[in-house]
Protein backbone atom coordinates (compact mmCIF):
# COMPACT_ATOMS: atom_id res chain seq x y z
CA UNK A 1 0.00 0.00 0.00
CA UNK A 2 2.34 2.23 1.09
CA UNK A 3 4.32 1.62 -2.11
CA UNK A 4 1.48 2.64 -4.44
CA UNK A 5 1.02 5.47 -2.71
CA UNK A 6 4.84 6.69 -3.38
CA UNK A 7 3.93 5.94 -7.01
CA UNK A 8 0.60 7.92 -7.06
CA UNK A 9 2.24 10.25 -5.53
CA UNK A 10 5.03 11.09 -7.97
CA UNK A 11 2.58 10.83 -10.91
CA UNK A 12 0.30 13.33 -8.89
CA UNK A 13 3.18 15.56 -8.41
CA UNK A 14 4.73 14.96 -11.91
CA UNK A 15 1.61 16.26 -13.34
CA UNK A 16 1.06 19.24 -11.30
CA UNK A 17 4.90 20.31 -10.67
CA UNK A 18 5.08 20.29 -14.81
CA UNK A 19 1.60 21.73 -15.51
CA UNK A 20 2.13 24.50 -13.06
CA UNK A 21 5.70 25.41 -13.54
CA UNK A 22 7.24 24.82 -16.72
CA UNK A 23 5.44 27.32 -17.93
CA UNK A 24 7.80 29.58 -16.04
CA UNK A 25 10.46 27.97 -18.44
CA UNK A 26 8.90 27.31 -21.53
CA UNK A 27 5.93 29.74 -21.77
CA UNK A 28 8.06 32.28 -23.70
CA UNK A 29 9.70 29.57 -25.64
CA UNK A 30 6.10 28.49 -26.83
CA UNK A 31 4.80 32.06 -27.21
CA UNK A 32 7.21 32.85 -29.28
CA UNK A 33 7.43 29.59 -31.57
CA UNK A 34 3.71 29.04 -32.10
CA UNK A 35 3.75 29.01 -35.86
CA UNK A 36 6.56 25.51 -35.36
CA UNK A 37 4.61 22.23 -35.01
CA UNK A 38 4.01 21.49 -31.31
CA UNK A 39 6.03 18.04 -31.21
CA UNK A 40 9.25 20.06 -32.99
CA UNK A 41 9.20 22.22 -29.06
CA UNK A 42 8.58 19.02 -27.47
CA UNK A 43 11.61 17.00 -28.84
CA UNK A 44 13.60 20.12 -28.01
CA UNK A 45 13.10 19.90 -24.34
CA UNK A 46 12.66 16.15 -24.04
CA UNK A 47 16.41 15.85 -25.08
CA UNK A 48 17.39 18.49 -22.56
CA UNK A 49 15.22 16.80 -19.98
CA UNK A 50 16.27 13.38 -20.50
CA UNK A 51 20.54 14.43 -20.76
CA UNK A 52 19.69 16.75 -17.74
CA UNK A 53 17.84 13.68 -15.62
CA UNK A 54 20.21 10.85 -16.56
CA UNK A 55 23.48 12.79 -15.69
CA UNK A 56 22.32 13.99 -12.31
CA UNK A 57 21.40 9.93 -11.85
CA UNK A 58 24.98 9.59 -13.17
CA UNK A 59 27.17 11.69 -11.33
CA UNK A 60 24.97 11.38 -7.89
CA UNK A 61 24.69 8.15 -7.59
CA UNK A 62 20.99 7.82 -7.94
CA UNK A 63 20.18 11.05 -6.83
CA UNK A 64 18.15 12.90 -9.59
CA UNK A 65 17.96 15.82 -7.67
CA UNK A 66 21.20 16.94 -7.59
CA UNK A 67 21.54 16.83 -3.83
CA UNK A 68 18.48 18.93 -3.11
CA UNK A 69 16.67 16.84 -0.65
CA UNK A 70 19.56 15.75 1.32
CA UNK A 71 17.64 17.46 3.86
CA UNK A 72 14.44 16.39 3.24
CA UNK A 73 13.93 12.57 4.04
CA UNK A 74 10.96 10.26 2.81
CA UNK A 75 8.87 9.51 6.21
CA UNK A 76 9.06 6.30 7.44
CA UNK A 77 5.29 5.39 6.46
CA UNK A 78 4.11 7.15 3.52
CA UNK A 79 0.63 7.96 4.78
CA UNK A 80 -2.37 8.23 1.82
CA UNK A 81 -2.33 12.25 3.41
CA UNK A 82 0.64 13.05 1.63
CA UNK A 83 -1.42 13.04 -1.19
CA UNK A 84 -2.84 16.01 -0.24
CA UNK A 85 -0.32 18.52 -1.49
CA UNK A 86 -0.17 17.78 -5.13
CA UNK A 87 -3.87 16.54 -5.22
CA UNK A 88 -4.40 20.18 -3.78
CA UNK A 89 -1.84 21.70 -6.61
CA UNK A 90 -3.89 20.19 -9.28
CA UNK A 91 -6.70 22.08 -8.27
CA UNK A 92 -4.99 25.26 -8.18
CA UNK A 93 -3.00 24.27 -11.38
CA UNK A 94 -6.81 23.79 -13.35
CA UNK A 95 -7.98 27.09 -12.02
CA UNK A 96 -4.89 28.78 -13.77
CA UNK A 97 -3.16 29.75 -10.92
CA UNK A 98 0.67 30.01 -10.81
CA UNK A 99 2.06 28.65 -7.26
CA UNK A 100 4.89 27.87 -5.58
CA UNK A 101 5.41 24.04 -6.32
CA UNK A 102 8.17 24.17 -3.93
CA UNK A 103 6.43 25.14 -0.86
CA UNK A 104 3.41 23.30 -2.35
CA UNK A 105 5.13 19.65 -2.53
CA UNK A 106 7.96 19.78 -0.39
CA UNK A 107 6.65 21.62 2.68
CA UNK A 108 5.01 18.60 4.47
CA UNK A 109 7.72 16.60 3.90
CA UNK A 110 10.02 19.14 5.52
CA UNK A 111 10.65 20.30 9.19
CA UNK A 112 9.77 24.28 10.22
CA UNK A 113 13.65 25.14 10.07
CA UNK A 114 13.72 23.63 6.83
CA UNK A 115 10.65 25.48 5.50
CA UNK A 116 12.07 28.71 7.15
CA UNK A 117 15.12 28.23 4.76
CA UNK A 118 13.32 28.06 1.26
CA UNK A 119 11.27 30.91 2.55
CA UNK A 120 14.24 33.33 2.86
CA UNK A 121 15.57 32.02 0.01
CA UNK A 122 12.90 32.18 -2.51
CA UNK A 123 12.08 36.05 -0.80
CA UNK A 124 15.58 36.63 -1.43
CA UNK A 125 15.22 34.86 -5.12
CA UNK A 126 12.09 37.70 -5.76
CA UNK A 127 14.17 40.82 -5.05
CA UNK A 128 17.42 40.11 -6.85
CA UNK A 129 15.09 38.86 -9.84
CA UNK A 130 12.89 41.62 -9.74
CA UNK A 131 16.20 44.68 -9.77
CA UNK A 132 18.02 42.59 -11.81
CA UNK A 133 15.27 43.11 -14.42
CA UNK A 134 14.43 46.21 -13.80
CA UNK A 135 18.03 47.18 -13.61
CA UNK A 136 18.11 45.38 -17.15
CA UNK A 137 15.23 46.98 -18.93
CA UNK A 138 15.90 50.70 -17.42
CA UNK A 139 19.15 50.12 -19.52
CA UNK A 140 17.82 48.46 -22.48
CA UNK A 141 14.15 48.99 -22.96
CA UNK A 142 14.58 52.32 -24.89
CA UNK A 143 17.17 50.55 -27.54
CA UNK A 144 14.80 47.61 -27.78
CA UNK A 145 11.20 48.17 -27.27
CA UNK A 146 9.09 50.85 -29.43
CA UNK A 147 6.37 53.14 -27.69
CA UNK A 148 2.87 52.32 -27.94
CA UNK A 149 2.49 48.51 -29.01
CA UNK A 150 5.77 47.33 -27.28
CA UNK A 151 7.16 45.60 -30.23
CA UNK A 152 10.51 45.39 -30.49
CA UNK A 153 12.66 47.26 -33.38
CA UNK A 154 12.93 45.85 -36.88
CA UNK A 155 15.32 42.76 -35.96
CA UNK A 156 15.08 41.23 -39.24
CA UNK A 157 18.62 41.39 -40.36
CA UNK A 158 19.95 39.70 -37.45
CA UNK A 159 16.83 36.97 -37.35
CA UNK A 160 19.04 33.98 -37.53
CA UNK A 161 21.37 35.09 -34.71
CA UNK A 162 18.18 35.73 -32.29
CA UNK A 163 16.43 32.48 -33.26
CA UNK A 164 20.24 30.62 -32.38
CA UNK A 165 20.44 32.81 -28.80
CA UNK A 166 16.71 32.08 -28.11
CA UNK A 167 16.54 28.41 -28.51
CA UNK A 168 20.30 28.54 -26.30
CA UNK A 169 19.11 30.77 -23.50
CA UNK A 170 15.79 28.35 -23.23
CA UNK A 171 17.78 25.18 -23.37
CA UNK A 172 20.23 26.89 -20.85
CA UNK A 173 16.89 27.91 -18.66
CA UNK A 174 15.36 24.67 -18.81
CA UNK A 175 18.40 22.69 -17.34
CA UNK A 176 18.59 24.94 -14.50
CA UNK A 177 15.06 24.81 -13.87
CA UNK A 178 15.28 21.25 -14.29
CA UNK A 179 18.04 20.68 -11.70
CA UNK A 180 16.16 22.98 -9.29
CA UNK A 181 12.65 21.45 -9.42
CA UNK A 182 13.70 17.52 -9.83
CA UNK A 183 13.13 17.71 -6.56
CA UNK A 184 9.40 18.70 -6.15
CA UNK A 185 8.63 16.16 -8.76
CA UNK A 186 11.02 12.84 -7.18
CA UNK A 187 9.91 14.10 -3.15
CA UNK A 188 7.48 10.83 -3.44
CA UNK A 189 10.40 8.29 -4.59
CA UNK A 190 13.45 6.89 -3.34
CA UNK A 191 16.23 9.23 -2.38
CA UNK A 192 18.50 6.97 -4.58
CA UNK A 193 16.66 5.23 -8.02
CA UNK A 194 17.26 2.21 -9.83
CA UNK A 195 17.79 2.32 -13.11
CA UNK A 196 13.94 0.67 -14.00
CA UNK A 197 12.79 3.52 -11.67
CA UNK A 198 14.61 6.11 -13.76
CA UNK A 199 13.87 4.86 -17.12
CA UNK A 200 10.03 4.88 -15.82
CA UNK A 201 10.03 7.95 -14.31
CA UNK A 202 11.74 9.35 -17.27
CA UNK A 203 9.15 8.19 -19.52
CA UNK A 204 6.24 9.88 -17.54
CA UNK A 205 7.67 12.78 -17.27
CA UNK A 206 8.36 12.97 -21.30
CA UNK A 207 4.34 12.00 -21.90
CA UNK A 208 3.20 14.97 -19.31
CA UNK A 209 5.86 17.51 -20.99
CA UNK A 210 4.11 16.34 -24.57
CA UNK A 211 1.02 16.89 -23.65
CA UNK A 212 1.69 20.53 -21.98
CA UNK A 213 3.20 21.06 -25.67
CA UNK A 214 0.26 19.86 -26.91
CA UNK A 215 -2.26 22.13 -25.28
CA UNK A 216 -0.07 25.34 -25.77
CA UNK A 217 0.96 25.48 -22.45
CA UNK A 218 -2.97 24.91 -20.63
CA UNK A 219 -4.05 27.93 -18.82
CA UNK A 220 -1.15 28.92 -16.74
CA UNK A 221 0.05 30.29 -20.33
CA UNK A 222 -1.73 33.08 -20.27
CA UNK A 223 -0.11 34.52 -17.62
CA UNK A 224 2.97 34.88 -19.49
CA UNK A 225 1.19 35.75 -22.85
CA UNK A 226 -0.72 38.52 -21.05
CA UNK A 227 3.29 40.28 -20.28
CA UNK A 228 4.39 42.95 -22.69
CA UNK A 229 5.99 41.82 -25.82
CA UNK A 230 6.63 37.67 -24.48
CA UNK A 231 5.81 36.53 -28.17
CA UNK A 232 8.60 38.24 -30.21
CA UNK A 233 12.00 36.26 -29.65
CA UNK A 234 14.31 38.92 -29.03
CA UNK A 235 12.21 39.49 -25.90
CA UNK A 236 11.92 36.10 -25.05
CA UNK A 237 15.98 35.58 -25.27
CA UNK A 238 16.41 38.69 -22.67
CA UNK A 239 13.90 36.92 -20.43
CA UNK A 240 15.05 33.76 -20.40
CA UNK A 241 18.76 34.58 -20.11
CA UNK A 242 17.97 36.88 -17.17
CA UNK A 243 15.63 34.31 -15.50
CA UNK A 244 18.40 30.96 -16.48
CA UNK A 245 21.34 33.77 -14.62
CA UNK A 246 19.15 33.93 -11.52
CA UNK A 247 18.49 30.46 -11.22
CA UNK A 248 22.16 29.65 -11.75
CA UNK A 249 23.40 31.76 -8.85
CA UNK A 250 21.26 30.62 -6.54
CA UNK A 251 21.27 27.04 -7.24
CA UNK A 252 25.48 27.35 -6.86
CA UNK A 253 25.13 29.10 -3.32
CA UNK A 254 23.68 26.21 -1.91
CA UNK A 255 21.24 23.20 -2.41
CA UNK A 256 18.35 24.12 -0.75
CA UNK A 257 15.32 24.41 -2.38
CA UNK A 258 13.45 28.00 -3.55
CA UNK A 259 10.51 28.56 -5.12
CA UNK A 260 11.30 29.17 -8.94
CA UNK A 261 8.00 30.34 -9.64
CA UNK A 262 8.84 33.58 -6.86
CA UNK A 263 11.97 34.26 -8.68
CA UNK A 264 10.05 34.10 -12.51
CA UNK A 265 7.55 36.91 -11.18
CA UNK A 266 10.27 39.13 -10.00
CA UNK A 267 11.50 39.00 -13.21
CA UNK A 268 8.50 39.75 -15.12
CA UNK A 269 7.43 42.19 -12.58
CA UNK A 270 10.88 44.24 -12.59
CA UNK A 271 10.37 43.99 -16.49
CA UNK A 272 7.08 45.05 -16.66
CA UNK A 273 7.97 48.53 -14.30
CA UNK A 274 10.94 49.70 -16.71
CA UNK A 275 9.34 49.06 -19.63
CA UNK A 276 5.85 50.98 -18.27
CA UNK A 277 8.11 53.82 -16.96
CA UNK A 278 10.29 54.39 -19.46
CA UNK A 279 7.61 53.93 -22.36
CA UNK A 280 5.26 56.40 -20.66
CA UNK A 281 3.19 53.59 -20.90
CA UNK A 282 -0.70 55.52 -19.53
CA UNK A 283 -1.50 52.21 -18.00
CA UNK A 284 1.56 52.10 -15.65
CA UNK A 285 -1.15 52.07 -13.15
CA UNK A 286 -2.46 48.94 -14.37
CA UNK A 287 1.02 47.61 -13.92
CA UNK A 288 1.60 47.87 -10.58
CA UNK A 289 -1.83 45.96 -10.21
CA UNK A 290 -0.60 43.00 -12.05
CA UNK A 291 2.11 43.00 -10.26
CA UNK A 292 0.31 42.49 -6.90
CA UNK A 293 -1.76 40.30 -8.55
CA UNK A 294 0.99 37.89 -9.77
CA UNK A 295 2.23 37.99 -6.18
CA UNK A 296 -0.75 37.65 -4.65
CA UNK A 297 -1.29 34.29 -6.99
CA UNK A 298 2.41 32.36 -5.53
CA UNK A 299 1.10 33.59 -1.67
CA UNK A 300 -1.91 31.58 -2.36
CA UNK A 301 0.15 28.49 -2.82
CA UNK A 302 2.20 29.37 0.19
CA UNK A 303 -0.36 29.99 2.39
CA UNK A 304 -2.16 26.41 1.15
CA UNK A 305 1.28 24.56 1.49
CA UNK A 306 1.51 25.31 4.97
CA UNK A 307 -1.91 24.73 5.91
CA UNK A 308 -1.75 21.26 4.78
CA UNK A 309 1.78 20.56 5.90
CA UNK A 310 0.04 21.35 9.64
CA UNK A 311 -2.65 19.24 8.73
CA UNK A 312 -0.42 16.59 7.78
CA UNK A 313 1.70 17.14 11.39
CA UNK A 314 -1.52 16.62 13.34
CA UNK A 315 -2.36 13.67 11.36
CA UNK A 316 1.26 12.13 11.83
CA UNK A 317 0.57 12.04 16.06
Amino acid sequence: MELFIAYLGFLLAAYAVIANDVIQTLGTFIASNQKRPWWMLWAFAAGILSITLVYGWYTHSGDVTYGRLENIPLPKTMHWWYLLAPLALLVITRFGIPVSTTFMILSVFSTSQVIEKMILKSVLGYFVAFIAALGLYLLIAKKVETKGALRLANWKSNKQFWLAAQWGSTAFLWVQWLIQDFANIFVFLPRQLSLPELLGSLLVILLITAYIFLSKGGRIQEMVNQKANTRNIRSATIIDLSYGLILYLFGTLSTLPMSTTWAFIGILAGREMAISYLLKDPKLRKTYKVIIKDLAKVNIGLAVSILIAYVISLLNT
